[in-house]
């Protein structure tokens, strides 16, 4: 359906809040605390286009009559971690793991081993276009996406219904810890250093 101007200006509020976080917020903190300013230009990075300018162009779409659905879907009010992957966070891409990844794995092997294997080749996916170009921090991102495997698969087991992993409060707290918790080895610093920093720079926002 058309936006109404309330998605309008939560995407703009976002698009700003990017840019104030990338060329404002990150030259304030002081060049010895590098992967600290890396960090808070990249989150304004993401802001800027996964959440903001993404979120825009589904908002213009839509006007237009074309169902683009936001590439975004609020990750934030995810209350467990298949919410967040399969709902919620970068719709466009998991449409795609989907179709071509975890489907043909549940046809062949349990769901079970299929998620396991999908969080594992995503883990090295991101090892290639991570830590590759950056010099550093191999199998990082393998961990992160190995951990969100586990927490998955914890999260639908029996012991995670009964303490309520995947629903209500539980779960968003859960969902949070599982995914802040091990981030710094998905983003490590040889990423910040050498990928991340380097780019600021060139846009001149450090």
């Amino acid at each position: 359906k058309p936006p109404v101007l309330r998605e309008w200006v939560s995407a703009g509020a976002k698009l700003l809040a990017g840019v104030a976080l990338f060329w404002i917020v990150a030259r304030a903190i002081p060049e010895d605390d590098g992967v600290l300013r890396g960090w808070v230009g990249m989150i304004g990075l993401i802001l800027m286009l996964h959440f903001g300018t993404f979120h825009l162009l589904s908002c213009a779409w839509r006007t237009a009559g074309v169902q683009a659905r936001p590439l975004m879907n609020k990750p934030l009010w995810s209350d467990s971690l298949s919410e967040f992957w399969g709902r919620r966070w970068n719709t466009a891409f998991r449409d795609i793991t989907h179709r071509f990844l975890f489907q043909p794995l549940s046809r062949r092997l349990s769901p079970r081993w299929a998620v396991s294997i999908g969080f594992l080749l995503s883990g090295l996916i991101h090892d290639l276009v991570i830590s590759v170009p950056s010099g550093g921090g191999y199998g990082g991102p393998t961990v992160f996406f190995t951990v969100q495997g586990v927490a998955l698969l914890a999260e639908r087991s029996a012991t995670g219904h009964f303490l309520g992993l995947g629903r209500g409060w539980t779960g968003g707290l859960f969902t949070k810890l599982a995914l802040i918790l091990p981030a710094y080895a998905l983003f490590h610093p040889p990423f910040i250093r050498n990928i991340i920093l380097p780019f600021m720079q060139a846009l001149g926002a450090i």
